[in-house]
Parts: C-alpha cells; sequence; structure tokens
C-alpha cells in the first residue's frame, strides 16, 4: 500500500516530470510539490482535481490508500465534474456516490467498456432529471 506523498511522487516520475514542472502545470508551487511528496500535506479539493488530472491519475487513486489502481474510478470523473459544473461540490459528492456503488455491480465481470460507459451515462442522466424536477418542485434549496 502506497500513501498519497507515494502515489504523487511517483505518478510525476513516470510522466518524467520535476517538481517544478509539475507545481507549474497544476498551478502550485514547487515547496507545495514538495510538501505533497514529503510531508503528509494535501491539497484542497480543487487542487487535487488538477493535480489527479496532470497526473493522468484518478482522484480516488490519490486519496485512498487502499487502492492500487492508478485509474481506479477514472471513467466516472467527467460525470462527477459534470455535476459540480452545474450543480456544486454537492451534486459532485452525490453522484461519485451514486457511481461509486453501482461500480461495484461490474466486480468480477466481464463486460465491454461501452456497456459501462453507457451505464453510466443512463445514471448520470437519471440524476441530472431528479436534479432538475426537484429544483423547478422547490426552487434553489433543492440544490
Amino acid at each position: 500500500m502506497k500513501d498519497f506523498s507515494q502515489k504523487v511522487r511517483e505518478a510525476r516520475t513516470l510522466l518524467k516530470l520535476n517538481q517544478e514542472e509539475l507545481g507549474k502545470l497544476v498551478g502550485v508551487s514547487t515547496r507545495a510539490v514538495v510538501a505533497y511528496e514529503t510531508t503528509a500535506t494535501k491539497p484542497r479539493a480543487s487542487t487535487l482535481r488538477k493535480l489527479a488530472e496532470t497526473l493522468k491519475v484518478s482522484v480516488d487513486y490519490l486519496t485512498n490508500d487502499e487502492i492500487d489502481d492508478p485509474l481506479y474510478g477514472i471513467e466516472k470523473q467527467p460525470f462527477v465534474e459534470e455535476a459540480r459544473s452545474l450543480y456544486g461540490d454537492k451534486a459532485a459528492r452525490e453522484i461519485d456516490f451514486l457511481m461509486e456503488r453501482n461500480a461495484a455491480l461490474f466486480a468480477g465481470g466481464e463486460i465491454s467498456q461501452d456497456a459501462k460507459d453507457a451505464y453510466f451515462e443512463a445514471v448520470m442522466q437519471a440524476y441530472l432529471e431528479c436534479k432538475n424536477k426537484a429544483k423547478q418542485t422547490y426552487g434553489k434549496k433543492a440544490e
């Protein structure tokens, strides 16, 4: 099991970036990258998302020491970001939770990526329809 700092350092090294280059790509100082790689310092949520995107790994991988697959959960990220852009951080957490729970349906089975994508898209559309209906019914507080 690797912790956050080990995962950041390893992913950066695989991309052949130095700490300064990674900092520039993410929008943080070299000092911040050094802290991520050598201490228990973790970035804010928005910086964490940029860091994961730049390192081409999932946020779940970086934040969960139990996860060893750098791409674990990466297929749900576009849906999470769409929910965030439409309804904010709470909606992003909600759709992330839904997607994570639904991903368990695929454990141990053989299913094509196209089928998984279609399933996640259907879950996302159902979620957005429910949010829109709640917004119409209850107003802005439903967000």
